[in-house]
């Protein structure tokens, strides 16, 4: 005997513990089959939806295409008037379902443009999900209500700042960190509004390309030398409007928010037509 276990009690308890180590790695190496196994058949199933989706999506597009010409040369009023009301409508309501649905993640989507790469490189960003999707466009509009009320506070602090402690003359840190925000701000929308361009939506490309030239604008800004004493309010006078006419687009922006958030709900209820 060993301080009162015999050896033979001890033999056993190795061999069970030999005999769990050597289970879990028949089982580790089982599941790593049947991972392997599930991915390459998702794969395979997933490639055939899509085939199936670029051959619906090019048919929708011909039959438009078609519907519209014979429409331009008068071939369906000889058949019935509404015949041409008919086959919009039928073919809306496919195009509802290809877009809205979920299968709207295997149709062909929009490429991702050379911003995308230049931040993310070639990486997907394209959700599979249409939970996944709608999670994107809510977090973007969370995002903009977010950061349109410091638009609107951030200068004003600046301002009243100004006037009660720094006496009509800002010191450089505080405006070129607005402007740092500025430029963080304007980067994180452009990347969003990309990110669901890839995802479907809807987004005009003036609305992405004036984010851009904003970036451009608060990078040119932090170059911006903020002048001190003596004369420092008029030396500052170009700042002082900056952040002035910065408090009335927040005011804009969260105005523009609130219309938007309103016109979504009433899509969404069926009361815009």
């Amino acid at each position: 005997m060993d301080n009162g276990v015999e050896p033979n009690v001890m033999d056993e308890a190795v061999k069970r513990l030999e005999d769990e180590v050597r289970r879990v790695a028949v089982q580790a190496k089982e599941l790593q089959e049947a991972a392997s196994s599930l991915i390459a058949k998702s794969s395979n199933e997933e490639q055939s939806i899509r085939q199936r989706a670029a051959s619906l999506d090019s048919t929708f597009r011909c039959l438009r295409s078609s519907i519209d010409t014979q429409l331009r040369q008068k071939l369906l009023d000889s058949l019935d008037s509404h015949l041409s009301e008919k086959l919009e409508e039928e073919l809306q309501r496919a195009r509802c379902i290809m877009v809205d649905g979920d299968a709207s993640s295997f149709f062909p989507s929009k490429p991702q443009g050379r911003f995308l790469k230049m931040f993310l490189g070639p990486i997907n960003v394209r959700a599979t999900r249409k939970d996944v999707q709608l999670k994107v466009k809510e977090e973007y509009n969370s995002y903009r209500d977010r950061t349109a009320l410091l638009f609107l506070l951030f200068p004003a602090i600046l301002l009243i700042l100004r006037s009660w402690i720094w006496r009509g003359c800002m010191p450089a840190f505080p405006v070129q960190l607005y402007q740092a925000w500025l430029l963080f701000l304007y980067t994180g929308l452009a990347l969003r509004e990309n990110i669901l361009r890839v995802n479907g939506s809807d987004i005009r490309p003036w609305w992405v390309y004036h984010h851009y030239s904003a970036m451009i604008m608060a990078l040119v800004s932090l170059t911006w030398e903020i002048k001190g004493k003596p004369d420092c309010a008029q030396k500052q006078r170009g700042v002082q409007l900056f952040l002035q006419w910065a408090m009335m687009q927040g005011v804009a922006m969260l105005l523009q928010n609130r219309y938007q958030r309103r016109l979504y709900t009433h899509i969404a209820l069926g009361k815009v037509t």
